[in-house]
């Protein structure tokens, strides 16, 4: 089962949605000193999608809330690319880990 959901809202309009607080890596993000919420999340997409997968920048828009993450809009392909890229850090501890350490080292703050 996957934690994120890809679903289309509009005829041609999608978004990538992860219901924050159910990841198997929320206890360690609160560990490393974050609330694993919607923010958080958007974070973790930044931080990705910069380090990662640049191609992505610009392709879809964020707008997450308190209880969840959310990315949208009408690149599919690219909201599935997302989709893969956080489905390896919503459930390996030691990738989650390494992802913060290394973002906040090169002064990305999350806001959460």
């Amino acid at each position: 089962m996957t934690l994120l959901r890809l679903i289309e809202t509009t005829p041609g309009r999608y978004s990538l949605l992860l219901d924050a607080g159910t990841t198997p890596v929320d206890a360690l993000v609160e560990e490393l000193g974050h609330e694993p919420n919607g923010y958080f999340w958007k974070g973790v997409a930044e931080v990705l999608v910069r380090t990662e997968a640049p191609t992505l920048h610009g392709r879809f828009a964020y707008d997450p809330e308190g209880g969840m993450f959310c990315a949208h809009g009408a690149d599919r392909a690219a909201l599935h690319e997302l989709e893969a890229l956080m489905n390896l850090v919503v459930s390996d501890g030691e990738r989650m880990r390494r992802l913060v350490t290394d973002a906040e080292a090169s002064g990305f703050e999350f806001d959460d």
